[in-house]
């Protein structure tokens, strides 16, 4: 069934981070999910993943990202003092299959058959230290061909997860197990017989295999998939720093999960049952099931005030919450929304962040505060022909040389630098200054100071959408994918509605 495979370089982790992660709204939200959010610890999911792999053991991680956010994964590596050695940008998602087979091709491109783990950055793992002793486990089996996946030990009949049932022990390899078979999940029943069975465990998505191994067993179970992961990374583009595939190429993939495409069809699938303090967090009751409680089952976080409450989880981001003669509920407030929900009903979400898709709001896709390469914008208020928006720049940074058509902007200084060019002027601007730019005047912001620049901009005018923004440099590489995209060389005309996701949306 396995195979020698001979010298592999330092064990290389695959970092996913495509998942939009809606079932955590209105925290996570599709331009800001939930691996960018410090949900179990000070430190955001996907710090906490790198993290983790920070040891002699591993070579720099490969990030597999969505386009939308890849400043975002850059900046949060960076404060870690992590340096991948690519991030790799996704057009559309596809899954993670297609996600891994691309970051396979590539390490194979620069023939570096490493072993591969591959882990969502959205995790939490309490015990690092026994996950890296499974990883150990599972290194001398995957080098000899095995496509190992980590099973949670289960405490509970879980309805929430699949699972893995482990058969006999592999040979030669102590703790590793041939999977006797994938399983959906269960209903509550099933759920209780698999636990007192013993040898189900729950799917983590953790795997580690080497790359030659899983494009064996992909290219014999799903072929096209890896036909168009190849010419998506063919005809990738560097983008700054990024590896931006082929777009056209990498939609026409099949969509599939690895555990699909691969593991449930290939007979090298082993299993190392492991106890780690393992949760996926995904929906606000596994956020209840990790955090401390207090003596009636209660969570508070942020200003919250309980009274006569119990088994309940509240978060407040920005004001007072107070929850009374309430149980088994879920309370979230954010500056723009506030989730009540039951906590056994919290799988529900996802269909109410589908309703708000379909009614055409933008509350399931932006926080009120949006993320940009140069900084950020929150939205202060909004009326009949006019917006007000607070603006902070990172020092050193500068947004694209613009002009609008149909509206004026007044920008005010709250506190530091800005340097601010106007038509064929550029002047600095320091606390309590302001100016005014008319419409259709070019113009750019720029921090040249150390601390971050804050300052409130006034736009007024008789239209006042996103896509009324003409760019005409830009330092984020956005300007030469509008012409991949068939925009006017040199020029931006924005195409997305007011305050889109896209890096295209906003200034």
């Amino acid at each position: 069934m396995f195979r020698n495979q001979g010298p592999l370089s330092g064990i290389r982790p695959i970092i996913l981070s495509g998942g939009a992660g809606s079932r955590l709204w209105p925290l996570s939200r599709a331009g800001y999910p939930k691996q960018f959010l410090p949900l179990a610890s000070k430190l955001t999911m996907i710090q906490e993943t790198v993290l983790r792999v920070a040891d002699s053991r591993f070579a720099a991680p490969l990030v597999v990202c969505n386009d939308e956010h890849r400043f975002i994964v850059a900046e949060q590596l960076r404060t870690q003092s992590c340096q991948p050695s690519e991030i790799i940008l996704e057009p559309v998602g596809r899954n993670t299959a297609p996600a891994v087979a691309v970051a396979a091709l590539r390490l194979l491109a620069d023939q570096d058959d490493a072993l591969m783990l591959v882990m969502p950055s959205d995790h939490v793992i309490a015990d690092t230290a026994s996950f890296l002793a499974a990883v150990d486990q599972a290194a001398a089996a995957a080098a000899q061909g095995a496509l190992v996946t980590f099973g949670i030990t289960p405490d509970r009949p879980e309805t929430g997860y699949g699972y893995i049932k482990a058969a006999k022990l592999l040979p030669g390899h102590a703790g590793v197990y041939e999977v006797e078979k994938f399983v959906e999940k269960p209903e509550l029943k099933t759920a209780e017989g698999y636990l007192a069975d013993g040898n189900y465990h729950w799917n983590s998505g953790i795997f580690l295999f080497s790359a030659m191994s899983y494009l064996e067993e992909l290219e014999r179970a799903n072929p096209a998939i890896i036909a168009a992961c190849r010419k998506a990374l063919n005809g990738s583009q560097r983008d700054l720093t990024f590896c931006r595939l082929d777009k056209e190429a990498f939609a026409a993939s099949p969509s599939d999960s690895i555990d699909f495409a691969v593991m449930e069809k290939t007979q090298r699938a082993a299993v190392v049952p492991v106890e780690m303090g393992w949760n996926d967090l995904g929906a606000w009751s596994a956020l209840w099931d990790v955090a401390p409680k207090d003596s009636k089952g209660n969570v508070a976080q942020g200003d919250v005030i309980l009274h006569d409450t119990s088994n309940t989880y509240v978060r407040s981001e920005h004001r007072l919450v107070v929850v009374a003669g309430l149980e088994n509920v879920v309370v979230v407030e954010t500056d723009d929304a506030v989730l009540v929900m039951d906590r056994h009903k919290v799988q529900d979400v996802k269909q109410l962040v589908d309703r708000l898709k379909a009614e055409g709001r933008t509350e399931h896709s932006l926080h009120t505060t949006v993320h940009r390469p140069w900084g950020n914008y929150r939205g202060i208020d909004r009326g009949e022909r006019f917006q007000v928006k607070r603006i902070v720049v990172q020092p050193g940074e500068q947004l694209s040389l613009q002009m609008h058509h149909h509206r004026a902007e007044h920008w005010i200084v709250v506190s530091g630098t800005a340097l601010v060019t106007r038509g064929t002027k550029k002047f600095l601007l320091t606390e309590d200054q302001s100016t005014y730019i008319p419409a259709g005047e070019t113009h750019r912001l720029e921090n040249p100071g150390k601390l971050p620049l804050h300052l409130i901009e006034v736009q007024s005018g008789s239209y006042l959408g996103e896509d009324d923004i003409v760019r005409f440099e830009d330092g984020y590489g956005r300007i030469a994918l509008d012409i991949a995209e068939n925009a006017r060389p040199n020029m931006r005309q924005e195409e997305g509605h007011s305050c889109g996701i896209g890096e295209h949306s906003c200034p």
